[in-house]
């Protein structure tokens, strides 16, 4: 009697420890304001997440802006212990495009943009990708992609076999009931590089995708923002600028009453996924050139009566993240 309740006891103990085992990160990133505000509430949980690096990849502005903005967020954040690697310059195939309309010509707005005192980590981000994903334990590493996938396409070009070491790649991107943000049909992370998507797609591996359907129920408002700010520390302080910086063009452009914290809801759905619901679909990634260039189709209903291949989140709790990002944000300098 006593050795089966023994080793119930053991199973619920290493249950319970693998439970709370921190996720095993890597962020992939072209910051950006909403991809700072993702970053401080990730570096803010180091009981969940285990930042292994952050790469960064030419997107929402050129390649050197967005390197120099992660270090700039990590030296903001207290965590100069993340390595920062530069990625991929351009797209795979497209011409490249940016967002400096929405982020400013730096990236950022709203805050002071210097250089960052720690340098860049020697080496490529792809290499890296490389590198660490074949030397991981199988499925043990999750990727928070919040820009173009040019970085981990590229990697598994290169070495298809890295797929066995990602558990998750969860992205923000893609759009279908709401439509896009770039053209009609397409959210700008596609648009840069569909190419690069459809690679990680065929790929195989695991991916739960945070497309506009989500991201645009996930709006600031007046109370939200003095929430932030009453948080009261110098992160908060930065958030609170960027956010009232970057919000506007959405809410102008939309005639919404908040402005959505896009990737941020990447990293709250890594640490609180009960905040969330959708359903796995199929969905393919449209790289013809035309008007629908960059279009993810997300077969909601299953009409194609094709397998899954994602994790299409379509639902969240608005007040949920902000309460999640308020509380993370204090826990900052």
């Amino acid at each position: 009697m006593l050795k089966p309740l023994l080793q119930g006891i053991a199973f619920m103990v290493t249950a319970a420890t693998a439970q709370a085992a921190p996720i095993d990160l890597i962020i992939d990133s072209d910051p950006g304001a909403d991809d700072v505000v993702a970053l401080f509430l990730a570096m803010a949980s180091p009981d969940e997440l285990k930042i292994r690096a952050i790469t960064t990849v030419a997107g929402n502005v050129r390649l050197e802006k967005t390197a120099r903005n992660a270090r700039l967020a990590c030296e903001w954040a207290g965590r100069d212990d993340i390595p920062v690697y530069a990625g991929a310059g351009r797209p795979l195939v497209r011409k490249p495009i940016y967002a400096a309309e929405v982020h400013g010509e730096e990236g950022l707005t709203g805050v002071e943009v210097k250089e960052p005192k720690t340098p860049l980590a020697q080496g490529n981000a792809v290499q890296y990708l490389v590198d660490t994903l074949s030397a991981a334990k199988p499925h043990s590493i999750t990727i928070a992609m919040l820009g173009p996938q040019t970085n981990l396409a590229l990697a598994l070009v290169q070495r298809p076999d890295i797929v066995k070491g990602i558990k998750q790649v969860v992205v923000m991107g893609g759009a279908h009931f709401n439509g896009g943000n770039i053209t009609p049909a397409a959210e700008f992370n596609l648009y840069a590089d569909p190419h690069a998507a459809e690679v990680v797609l065929a790929s195989g591996v695991q991916l739960t995708y945070l497309p506009l359907d989500v991201t645009h129920k996930l709006l600031t408002s007046d109370a939200r923002l003095k929430q932030l700010a009453a948080v009261n520390n110098q992160a908060s302080k930065r958030v609170v600028d960027i956010l009232n910086a970057y919000i506007t063009h959405d809410m102008d452009l939309y005639g919404m009453p908040g402005g959505p914290v896009h990737d941020a809801s990447v990293i709250a759905y890594l640490l609180k996924p009960e905040l969330f619901s959708g359903r796995r679909i199929h969905m393919s990634i449209d790289s013809r050139e035309g008007p629908t260039f960059g279009q993810t189709i997300a077969d909601w209903y299953g009409v194609l009566k094709q397998p899954a291949n994602v994790l299409w989140v379509q639902e969240g709790d608005a007040q949920g993240l902000f309460d999640l990002l308020s509380a993370r944000l204090a826990r900052l300098e």
